[in-house]
């Protein structure tokens, strides 16, 4: 039975919970931070969850992690 294989990109972006749930880093965290609060910089470290829209594409591209 032939395999399905990882995306590399999206293994290297994206990490999967032990529910299941598919989790991505904070965008606007590169660059122009001196524009930002600490209290918003220091929340964007945190992991977000991929929107629901988002999430069954990832699963595909994400079958074995």
């Amino acid at each position: 039975m032939p395999k399905l294989k990882t995306h590399r990109g999206a293994a290297k972006r994206f990490k999967k919970t032990g529910t299941g749930k598919i989790l991505r880093a904070s965008a606007f965290k590169r660059h122009i931070l001196t524009g930002k609060t600490t209290k918003v910089k220091r929340k964007m470290r945190k992991l977000r969850e991929v929107s629901k829209s988002d999430a069954p594409k990832l699963h595909r591209m994400l079958p074995y992690k």
